[in-house]
């Protein structure tokens, strides 16, 4: 048995990056060979059904899609496995508030840190992909995360993509919510290509966006 201390933190850091590179090849295999489930959007916290999200044209292929959106105060960039223990802690310390963005799923209740890994894989590779796109907020020297901004493939008729986002529950007092909201839909106006972008809980709310007819 070797008692030496630095092999044994160097044998454990070797398993732990070993155990997410497991996981990140399952989702680049998951990727590569089912294509219609990884297109298809899903909200956190929802099950993924074959036939329950239609396939389409997200965006046109020529379309250059933003790297990232600069303020002031904050900065939106693709979130990716690189941002998962600072943005475990922002949804983690908002549960209460986060589980009124998506009611009904369920989510964040119960979420881990290898199960946000997944999901943070999952948002990285849909981004490359260019079937949805998932921005992280955070502040201007990278030290923490104030909320997300995501992408996503219209559900419903008379619609052409589909926008939410949230900012972590510490910041909603001072009025960061509504900030990044009117930031956000001036950028999808003049930097994105769609015409009639839905915002389900803000400018519809979800009663009437349920009773909406789908795809």
């Amino acid at each position: 048995m070797i008692d030496d201390p630095n092999y044994k933190e160097t044998r454990r850091t070797r398993m732990r990056d070993f155990r997410i590179l497991y996981i990140l090849l399952s989702v680049v295999f998951m990727a590569g060979c089912s294509s219609r489930s990884l297109r298809n959007f899903y909200t956190p916290g929802d099950t993924v059904e074959e036939d329950k999200y239609a396939m389409s044209r997200f965006i046109p292929s020529a379309f250059i899609v933003p790297e990232k959106l600069e303020t002031k105060e904050f900065r939106l960039r693709m979130l990716s496995i690189d941002d998962v223990d600072r943005d475990f802690e922002a949804v983690t310390s908002s549960s209460d508030y986060l589980s009124k963005v998506w009611p009904e799923t369920g989510w964040p209740n119960g979420l881990t840190l290898r199960q946000n890994l997944i999901d943070l894989g999952w948002h990285e590779k849909e981004f490359q992909n260019r079937t949805s796109f998932a921005y992280t907020m955070v502040t201007l020297d990278e030290s923490k995360v104030l909320g997300c901004v995501y992408f996503f493939p219209p559900t419903k008729a008379g619609y052409d993509v589909e926008i939410f986002m949230w900012v972590r529950a510490s910041e909603l007092a001072k009025g960061l919510d509504q900030r990044l909201f009117d930031v956000v839909q001036s950028w999808t106006d003049s930097e994105w290509p769609f015409k009639n972008p839905a915002y389900p809980g803000r400018l519809i709310s979800w009663e009437d966006w349920k009773r909406l007819p789908g795809l």
